[in-house]
């Protein structure tokens, strides 16, 4: 069986850059450990599965060891070969995902998702946190990941984790952030539980970090560069419960998988 199968950089304007997802557009669902398995031989950070639904698309995300919930660089690059090598005519897609409906709009070379926002609640610091980080966050909060806030953007790029510390803590993942030298905020994202040690520019991480700086900031629109090596750059707003997360997208590779 032969599969389309593209990598696509996403929240970077360069193929070197961002986060590289996997994309299969699949005429229907295969069985679930042979999703697992593409990822895992794929071995990115995630890969996307889309299905036609009517219109619209059905989404899954796998990273090499599991499924997610939710992904937003992966939806970001299946939008992108839906809308660049699949012959979308339209300037909206809606996905149909775990995490509820989603979707992402076209405008320009810039694609934007809308995606549910994730506000984090003040926690305690747990001790694997900051022993996996070796540094204590001025301050913690936590929805499906921790945050853990810095003062500085340079206290953000000098973390050097201990991902086997990082694994122990009860969560998804890790978001280190602090305001901005050029944007208004950065951040990182650490997700070894999930096979995934730092993810290089995450769309799903901004579904909490959008509603803690809008909130701090005061304001609803905010420019965000994650400072990963490979880098990102999100443009950001806040919309009642949904936040917007715009972006670039490049495409690496195109060409298909041979699987039984």
């Amino acid at each position: 069986m032969k599969i389309p199968y593209y990598e696509i950089s996403a929240f970077t304007s360069q193929p070197f850059g961002g986060n590289p997802a996997g994309v299969c557009p699949l005429a229907s669902w295969l069985n679930d450990a042979m999703l697992q398995n593409i990822a895992a031989n794929n071995n990115l950070a995630e890969t996307a599965f889309v299905v036609p639904r009517g219109g619209d698309f059905d989404l899954r995300w796998f990273t090499p060891t599991t499924e997610v919930d939710l992904c937003g660089h992966a939806t970001l690059a299946a939008a992108f070969v839906l809308f660049t090598e699949r012959g979308f005519t339209g300037d909206k897609i809606r996905f149909h995902s775990r995490s509820g409906p989603l979707s992402v709009s076209r405008e320009g070379e810039v694609l934007t998702l809308d995606f549910p926002s994730r506000p984090a609640a003040p926690c305690a610091s747990p001790e694997a946190l900051r022993r996996g980080l070796s540094a204590t966050p001025v301050e913690v909060r936590k929805a499906r990941d921790f945050l853990a806030v810095f003062g500085h953007e340079a206290d953000v790029r000098a973390l050097k984790p201990d991902f086997a510390a990082l694994r122990a803590l009860d969560c998804l993942g890790l978001i280190a952030t602090a305001p901005g030298v050029d944007c208004d905020f950065v951040s990182r994202f650490f997700a070894p539980a999930a096979g995934v040690d730092e993810d290089p520019a995450t769309g799903s991480s901004h579904c909490t970090l959008i509603p803690y700086w809008a909130q701090r900031l005061g304001k609803t629109k905010l420019f965000a560069r994650q400072v990963s090596a490979r880098g990102g750059e999100m443009f950001c707003n806040l919309a009642g419960d949904r936040v917007q997360i715009g972006g670039h997208a490049a495409l690496y590779s195109r060409g298909e998988l041979e699987v039984d």
